[in-house]
């Protein structure tokens, strides 16, 4: 009992919660889900797409207004989970594709490899060179010339080690949302995986047929409509009175954004403050907020000022967060996108019993990395312009919060 209760996928839940007495239709299945996250990066997040190290020479590049040719990447994450297990195991699928997407014929499904332990699925899981930081993490958060009231939130690291950990860190309002993991599937697959690999073309495209095959439930058959968002391209410029002013463009397709900033990094080993700040009008950091998170559930945020508006094109960095920071700061913008979901068979009509054989959800975003408020020769940062180059300065290795490695070269 308790074995089969651990592969329930929560479409799985909906539909039996949607089968008790009184309802209008009773539905059974998904037998099969299938998710496909698709995202276009721009910036310093271009040139990390894929696990690229473009070198310091491309980062300058980047910092002063251009980049190589890589200043735009497009990337998929590919995930099916079936509640039954492969007629031969190990679990194996294909995702066949049209022409214009440029990755072959069919991007590879291959399930997690026997003896290797599984990467966390709730998007915490840390780098192997880990380091446990030292001194303060300082909280900032919204849009505004001014650091608003009870700011920063202080995080002692010593006291964080010594066990005394501050309530409410991190969000719990914006669940990072993943609904096919290799927990709650008895057979699962994905791409990337161990066996197979590739950048995405920058001229590829997904309009059309998907097919996707395997061993593990019925063949899964959609047409998408919806292609990969554009770039996101930002600016920043230092202001009179300490602030930074963040611009951006407005991407088609986007239903809002967020934005943080990281500060002091290169401090943090030496036991200096580190400065962490978010564009959410409350304290809401990380979560789903860097992720992908459905139109609906974005609309909500917005709402709540913790996501801002798709109307919205800048933001001002408080004059606190940068005094606070140093010289530079690395910072982020994510554009939350469309949502494409597919189910087989179709719903029949009135109250006849809708066994659904398989779910498709495709999502997509486009996200941005870029310097913050650093002089370069006057320009200040940006990700996303016109090309330029620059000379290669000596190489610098830089943390975040919580020792998190940044990006080669991103200071």
């Amino acid at each position: 009992m308790r074995s089969s209760l651990r592969f329930v996928s929560a479409a799985a839940i909906a539909a039996m919660l949607a089968a008790v007495p009184g309802s209008a239709q009773r539905t059974t299945g998904p037998k099969e889900r299938y998710e496909m996250d698709v995202a276009t990066a721009s910036g310093f997040a271009a040139m990390a797409a894929g696990g690229r190290k473009p070198g310091v020479g491309g980062v300058m590049g980047m910092m002063f207004g251009g980049g190589p040719d890589n200043q735009v990447a497009r990337t998929i994450e590919l995930r099916l989970g079936s509640n039954q297990p492969p007629t031969q195991p190990p679990v194996r699928g294909d995702h066949y594709l049209q022409p214009q997407a440029k990755l072959g014929v069919s991007l590879p499904l291959w399930g997690p490899e026997p003896g290797k332990p599984r990467p966390r699925e709730d998007g915490n899981e840390m780098p192997g060179n880990f380091e446990r930081p030292k001194g303060r993490l300082l909280l900032f958060w919204g849009c505004g010339a001014k650091a608003g009231p009870g700011q920063p939130v202080v995080i002692d690291f010593a006291k964080v080690a010594a066990g005394q950990m501050p309530p409410n860190l991190f969000t719990s309002t914006v669940p990072r949302i993943r609904e096919v993991m290799a927990s709650n599937s008895a057979s699962y697959a994905g791409w990337p995986n161990g066996k197979s690999s590739k950048a995405v073309p920058k001229d590829s495209s997904l309009l059309g047929a998907h097919r996707i095959a395997s061993n593990a439930g019925p063949e899964i058959n959609f047409t998408l409509a919806q292609d990969y968002m554009p770039a996101l391209t930002a600016s920043t410029a230092p202001q009179g009175d300490g602030s930074v002013m963040v611009r951006w463009n407005q991407p088609q397709g986007a239903t809002g954004y967020v934005a943080w900033a990281f500060g002091g990094m290169d401090r943090g080993g030496a036991g200096g403050d580190m400065v962490w700040w978010t564009s959410s009008n409350a304290r809401e950091f990380g979560g789903g907020l860097w992720d992908w998170l459905p139109p609906a559930t974005v609309a909500k945020l917005v709402a709540q000022r913790i996501v801002m508006p798709p109307s919205q094109t800048s933001c001002q960095i408080p004059a606190e967060v940068k005094q606070a920071s140093g010289e530079m700061m690395f910072g982020n913008l994510n554009a939350f996108g469309p949502e494409a979901n597919f189910s087989y068979p179709p719903k029949p009509a009135g109250k006849a019993v809708w066994n659904i054989d398989w779910t498709a959800k495709v999502r997509f975003r486009s996200h941005t990395m870029l310097m913050i408020g650093a002089d370069f020769g006057g320009r200040g940062g940006r990700a996303g312009g016109e090309e330029a180059s620059a000379e290669k300065p000596k190489k610098k290795k830089c943390k975040g919060p919580f020792g998190i490695p940044l990006p080669d070269g991103a200071c």
